[in-house]
């Protein structure tokens, strides 16, 4: 095993290690509550929100907020629209890919959307056979297999209107999820999300429910008498049936518009992530409840180019600096990014960071945005 691990890389070391740890540490039991479950329907969508810092549920407009807030899926109207995002974290180990289809009902009124998410890593080693029974190495037995996680979300979104030039708009998502890793586990989930956004002349509110009836992944494994076997010798328990569970939480938003001029304008957006499952190590941190705060900015000239930047996942850690190992500092992950408008196409690009901003751990977001109207006859 040592020289195996010896001849991999660093990077995917940690995924396999991470991977065995899944499924050789899965309880036994029939449902428990996992803070860190389906962490990959946390990431975003869409260049232009991750760039602001995933600071999104009041101020997104666009058909991403299938993922961020489906009750802001009324602000598209008239015409289909079809959103596209890649990234890759890990020099390309892991993948990240988002699509989504948005389709305003004739009244304009009511939306219906739908998207999709994959995280995936591919040809991870399988090192379970690497040691004979003789206790040789034979790296002939090494397979690869993939490591993916997806999601369907479904939207409906209606608006009405307050008065005053205030739109109020209500949506919700059905979540089905699908995770597997190799041959050897899948899991099947279902949840849903709420939202509601509150639309003035400049500012705007929002609040999404996200698992709001607890989202559930049943889990399954297929392992064989070999497999059953090594983890036997090894000391690891036999994963068997469960479902793991996935409390819900609160994202409550604001966003105010500044017009700095007849060409420039200036949006900006804080949210508060309200999570129920235990303290967290965020902001304000209690037995009951953990908030997160997220914060976004974007200027837009004459609403064809924009510049973004945005900060979140605030936490205290131990400074690197420190000898004794004892002083901790708050760290955060910023993210910048950029976006231009032409005719009824948008392109946007982000550049996140996934650890800190004193130990940085950069990718790079490519969306692509269009509304695909009609073309015009004579």
């Amino acid at each position: 095993m040592k020289l195996l691990i010896s001849k991999i890389g660093t990077m995917k070391r940690k995924m396999l290690i991470a991977l065995v740890c899944l499924i050789a540490a899965t309880p036994s039991v029939n449902a428990q509550f996992r803070k860190y479950s389906n962490e990959f329907l946390n990431i975003g969508a869409g260049a232009r929100g991750l760039a602001m810092g995933g600071a999104q549920v009041a101020s997104v407009s666009d058909g991403t907020a299938g993922y961020w807030n489906p009750a802001a899926l009324v602000n598209v109207k008239d015409y289909p629209q079809l959103n596209l995002m890649h990234a890759e974290y890990f020099a390309g180990i892991g993948k990240y890919d988002y699509a989504s289809l948005v389709l305003p009902l004739k009244d304009n009124k009511r939306v219906l959307g739908l998207s999709l998410l994959r995280f995936a890593v591919d040809d991870i080693p399988n090192t379970i056979f690497l040691v004979e029974s003789d206790g040789t190495i034979n790296f002939s037995n090494i397979q690869t297999f993939s490591s993916a996680d997806y999601a369907l979300l479904i939207s409906m979104a209606q608006n009405k209107s307050l008065g005053n030039g205030k739109k109020l708009s209500a949506g919700i998502n059905a979540k089905i999820i699908h995770r597997q890793a190799g041959s050897f586990a899948n899991a099947w989930g279902f949840g849903f999300d709420a939202g509601v956004q509150v639309i003035g002349k400049k500012g705007r509110f929002g609040v999404v429910a996200r698992d709001m009836t607890t989202t559930f992944n049943a889990w399954s494994f297929s392992l064989n008498d070999k497999i059953r076997e090594v983890f036997y010798l090894t000391q690891n328990d036999i994963p068997v049936k469960s479902t793991e569970l996935t409390a819900p939480r609160l994202i409550v938003g604001g966003a105010y518009n500044f017009k700095l001029s007849n060409a420039i304008k200036l949006l900006a957006e804080a949210n508060l992530d309200v999570t129920f499952d235990g303290r967290r190590n965020t902001v304000l941190a209690t037995d009951v409840a953990s908030i997160d705060p997220k914060i976004g900015l974007e200027a837009s000239w004459k609403d064809v180019l924009f510049i973004r930047a945005g900060i979140n996942n605030f936490q205290k850690a131990l400074d690197d600096a420190d000898i004794n190992n004892t002083k901790k500092i708050w760290i955060y992950q910023p993210s910048v990014g950029t976006g231009f408008k032409i005719n009824n196409v948008q392109i946007d690009y982000a550049f996140t960071n996934l650890a800190n901003q004193s130990n940085p751990l950069y990718t790079h977001v490519f969306s692509f945005k269009i509304d695909m109207k009609k073309k015009q006859t004579n």
